[in-house]
């Protein structure tokens, strides 16, 4: 008799040790009672009828989760690969055990159907130069979709586009061709601006004859100093005119 006593006691003793959880700062626990939702507890000390609760836990901290990469066809039709990183929490634990089965894989299933759907709206050229634009359409529509799991994405972001061989010749031949067209317009817009340039020099030296004595001579002074053994002799253009006739 006195054996089954302290078996007993020592029974009541494991039960009412069994009651008590320890849930951290950054945890909650989602209790079920019966199989009904009771009550969401946490953090601290809290207890936990063993056999008629049952809890889950569910963490409150920031999720990172890499999106693994997509092959995705842009809207001018060029395959890539893209891969991505969005942060997202759990806002509503209950929302999170209830609603699905396993939120984790949702969110991450979901960010790639997304990030395939958005992207493919795109062209190339979009892709690599407007990605915080691309950025906040996903987290906005995850934000959206996700909402009802009782989690929030607080940021998206494409780390990657891979590009195949020769689609990154084709855009290196596109940007030598962009340099070369900007080199000649930069030549034109530079010979356009010498040509008014000596326009407005001719109109000022035609006011004044003996400026061009001077000019002669200035350019006489200039090749003296290159020590050379060429000879000019400047003759004014008049000469000519009067042999013509």
């Amino acid at each position: 008799m006195a054996q089954i006593t302290i078996l007993l006691i020592f029974g009541g003793v494991l039960f009412l040790l069994s009651m008590f959880r320890i849930l951290r700062e950054y945890e909650r626990g989602v209790i079920f009672m019966l199989g009904r939702f009771y009550r969401v507890k946490g953090p601290g000390l809290i207890i936990v009828v063993p056999f008629i609760q049952q809890m889950v836990r569910v963490g409150l901290r920031t999720v990172v989760m890499d999106v693994p990469p997509q092959d995705v066809i842009s809207r001018d039709n060029v395959s890539v690969k893209v891969n991505a990183v969005i942060y997202f929490r759990v806002m509503d634990p209950q929302k999170a055990i209830i609603n699905v089965e396993n939120f984790l894989d949702a969110t991450s299933q979901l960010a790639q159907t997304t990030l395939r759907s958005v992207l493919g709206q795109h062209e190339l050229d979009e892709m690599l130069i407007a990605r915080d634009r691309l950025n906040a359409d996903v987290q906005d529509i995850l934000d959206r979709q996700t909402d009802g799991w009782g989690i929030k994405v607080a940021n998206v972001e494409i780390k990657h586009i891979d590009l195949d061989e020769s689609m990154i010749r084709a855009i290196a031949k596109q940007a030598e061709a962009e340099r070369e067209r900007r080199a000649k317009v930069i030549h034109a817009e530079g010979e356009l601006q010498a040509s008014e340039k000596l326009l407005q020099a001719a109109q000022v030296l035609a006011q004044q004859p003996e400026a061009i004595q001077l000019r002669y001579l200035s350019t006489l002074s200039d090749i003296g100093r290159d020590k050379n053994s060429t000879i000019v002799f400047p003759m004014p253009i008049d000469i000519f005119n009067q042999l013509k006739r």
